[in-house]
């Protein structure tokens, strides 16, 4: 038999195994999320471990390592064989390892799922916390929220830091300095190149940034009778200051009497990727016992796509819905008839792109005219803050995610450092926070993804970048001639989407991918140039 036969008939094997394991995995997990049973706990934590164990098995890891090159000469099988040899040398570990990973991560995720922060002797949720601390003018009130919410840091942090360095000592096994640089390498993301990036982008936004920081911090100062260098975290809108806050344009007002999921609904449609089936499915609305987040999973890449959001009407979840909506017309709309692997993003960073392009769109001026109702005059008046709002988010995100991906990168590569103090330093050096004084906590650890999604943090930078890259095309090129608002209305951005976006699936490596959608590779300009145009 032929190198070439011989793969197929592995991929054939291998995929018969993995599809309806993967299924029942991904069934468990979405039960678990949504309502934090030990029954779901325990299934998703047995069903997990024997998916994980499909790719330890080293037997099959030799077969693809060793077939010779050029033995693949069709491009989709050669992508194939590339996945999962991916896959599988990150896998090479003890079923007793993978037992004791895949237990620690569900534990760590349940813990995030049912806790809720005690203020003033009540329990209150994450929205409950979020709304707080963009509308409390009480200064003793917010630091006591702020403080509780980072309780469950405290909490979880032993059990991460047994991840942490469990993960290592795997990665070392295998080759690698430690699971961080494993993880990027896996993942076609060169650790040295995504450094430098992000170094830059961090050196070209200082300007901006100070700008940006001594307004906000002398409107805070101004706002709680007190002088800007007494600014601490609680003082801000959010718990970790990755968003920031309500901006001149006020747009949570255009939201507070709307149905999310109807404008939902109406935008996808007008733009050509419609969305009631996804709708249907989707678990939007807080209640105990259920994930507090928002995420979207592709349960079977056969159109089983589920969207989990904690809805209010307010700007933010508006644009969360079309965030997660984003990542599920990426999932609904790629091509159903590419083989099982190749069925989805092209990479973490290419859904991501999407969600972040969609996310934006509720501080755009058009987008607030057509669907939430704003008038024409209205629309005029706030577009230029509503742009400014655009700038001020991308502002605060990008520097909040050079946060999560230095610290996250040195934490592997010393997991027993003093990383409470760390992660301050890191804090004070890209967001110019002022750590509280006295405070000595694992205040990291209460960010979800350090645990339970592990060298990804990144790809929101990335994602971002992209996504202003994919704005410039559907401008300049595929919406030329057209009038301003036909990027949130016209069905030729859907069509786009789906035909040079989602439809190639995973065939293409991401940077290739990128410049077949757009005609170039990663071009971070077009990021800058959205920081710098207000």
């Amino acid at each position: 038999m032929s190198e070439g036969l011989e793969f197929q008939t592995f991929i054939d094997r291998h995929v018969a195994t993995v599809e309806p394991l993967a299924q029942e995995t991904n069934l468990a997990a979405w039960d678990l999320q949504t309502t934090s049973s030990e029954a779901a706990k325990a299934k998703t934590t047995e069903l997990s471990s024997r998916l994980a164990k499909i790719f330890a098995n080293p037997e099959e890891y030799a077969f693809l390592r060793d077939l010779p090159p050029g033995a693949l000469q069709a491009p989709l099988a050669a992508r194939q064989r590339t996945l999962l040899l991916h896959a599988y040398l990150g896998s090479q570990m003890a079923d007793s390892v993978i037992e004791q990973m895949v237990t620690l991560g569900v534990e760590i995720e349940d813990r995030f799922n049912t806790y809720r922060a005690t203020v003033r002797g009540k329990q209150v949720s994450d929205n409950e916390i979020d709304d707080l601390l963009i509308a409390s003018d009480d200064v003793d009130l917010r630091r006591e929220t702020w403080v509780a919410s980072k309780e469950v840091g405290a909490q979880v942090s032993e059990k991460v830091l047994d991840l942490v360095r469990l993960r290592n000592r795997e990665a070392h096994r295998l080759g690698f300095s430690n699971y961080y640089a494993m993880g990027l390498e896996l993942d076609e993301l060169n650790e040295d190149r995504l450094f430098e990036l992000l170094d830059e982008l961090c050196r070209q936004s200082d300007p901006l940034w100070k700008e940006y920081k001594d307004d906000l911090d002398a409107r805070l100062a101004q706002r709680f009778h007190t002088t800007p260098d007494q600014i601490r975290p609680w003082h801000h809108a959010s718990r970790f200051f990755q968003e920031p806050g309500r901006g001149e344009a006020d747009l949570d007002r255009f939201f507070g009497d709307k149905n999310l999921e109807e404008l939902t609904s109406r935008f996808f449609q007008q733009i050509g990727l419609p969305v009631d089936d996804l709708l249907a499915r989707a678990d939007l609305y807080e209640r105990p016992g259920k994930s507090q987040h928002a995420f979207c999973m592709d349960v079977d890449r056969q159109g089983d796509i589920r969207v989990l959001c904690n809805v209010r009407s307010n700007e933010r979840w508006m644009g969360t819905m079309l965030h997660e909506f984003g990542h599920a017309v990426y999932d609904k709309f790629s091509d159903p008839h590419l083989p099982y692997l190749l069925r989805g993003p092209a990479h973490t960073l290419a859904t991501e792109s999407i969600a972040l392009f969609m996310g934006r769109l509720t501080k755009d001026a058009h987008w607030l005219q057509h669907y939430a109702g704003v008038s024409p005059e209205e629309a005029g008046r706030i577009a230029a803050g509503a742009r400014k709002e655009v700038r001020d988010h991308l502002l605060v995100f990008m520097r909040w995610c050079f946060v999560m991906a230095n610290f996250e990168r040195a934490l592997y590569r010393d997991p027993d450092q003093d990383l409470n103090t760390l992660w301050w330093n890191l804090v004070e050096k890209y967001q110019w926070l002022r750590r509280p004084e006295g405070r000595n906590a694992p205040d990291w650890a209460a960010k979800i993804h350090l645990a339970t999604a592990p060298v990804y943090y990144h790809n929101y930078q990335l994602g971002e970048m992209v996504a202003s890259q994919l704005l410039h095309h559907l401008r300049e090129e595929v919406l030329s001639g057209e009038s301003p608002e036909a990027v949130v209305t016209h069905p030729k951005v859907g069509a786009y989407l789906r035909e040079k976006v989602f439809y190639p699936g995973a065939t293409r490596p991401w940077e290739d991918w990128l410049e077949h959608a757009t005609g170039e590779r990663l071009n971070p300009a077009y990021f800058v140039g959205q920081l710098r145009a207000w």
